[in-house]
């Protein structure tokens, strides 16, 4: 019994507060906004696997590094900055005997240059390259604003539907901005390694023709509630 009457309690507890709702937006409209934009990256982040057993043994990884960086530098790498070692492990196999392996990030800023590195290591024999990720310098202020053109398509949403019906929007009092996604970019690296040795066997065509990298596609989606007037 104190049970229901407690429940009862609330219920009328509840019912102002609805009411004061209801009275401070008598009519709203709900509305999706959504915004997209593609971007040619500009940071592309390679890793290069540089192994022992790739010369079964006859070339050390100390010599095989020592050969990659002046390779690099060749090509205008500044290694200092964008080369970093990310591993380095020995496997053990029967007889005593392990072979090294050395793991490194590089990080460079034009397609044009990517090809020209997957040359300059191909040349070495250093095949085991490939593409971690891309992404742009400014990625973050491009996120910013789709974000923004989200919002913005979301009032226009509102405002179209509205004059339909006579009416227009006044203020917005509700925004659940949804998600902020960036669409995954994968390549298959036996792909992007076939086309930097067609441009090196093209001379120098790999100077001024850079590999076609796809575009980073931001998607923002926001929803939003409008006052009707």
């Amino acid at each position: 019994m104190k049970r229901l009457i407690l429940m009862a309690a609330v219920a009328l507890f509840a019912l102002p507060a609805a009411a004061q709702m209801q009275e401070a937006f008598p009519s709203y409209i709900q509305v999706n906004g959504r915004a997209e934009k593609e971007i040619t990256p500009d940071e592309f982040y390679l890793q290069i696997i540089i192994n022992e057993r790739d010369s079964k043994g006859k070339v050390s990884v100390e010599s095989q590094q020592r050969d990659m960086i002046a390779a690099l530098r060749r090509a205008g790498v500044d290694v200092e900055k964008q080369l970093k070692m990310a591993n380095l492990s020995s496997e053990f196999f029967k007889k005593n005997t392990s072979v090294a392996t050395a793991k490194y990030q590089l990080q460079l800023g034009s397609s044009a240059m990517v090809a020209k590195v997957w040359q300059a290591l191909d040349g070495l024999g250093i095949s085991n390259v490939s593409i971690l990720k891309v992404s742009h310098s400014k990625i973050e202020e491009y996120k910013e604003q789709v974000r923004v053109e989200a919002m913005q398509n979301a009032k226009q949403s509102a405002a179209t539907l509205a004059e339909a019906i006579g009416q227009k929007v006044g203020k917005c009092f509700y925004i659940y901005d949804s998600n902020n996604n960036v669409m995954p970019v994968f390549y298959d690296n036996m792909a992007v390694m076939r086309s930097a040795k067609a441009m090196g066997a093209a001379e120098d065509a790999a100077a001024d023709e850079p590999l076609d990298f796809k575009t980073i596609k931001l998607q923002y989606n926001v929803q939003a509630k409008f006052v009707l007037e």
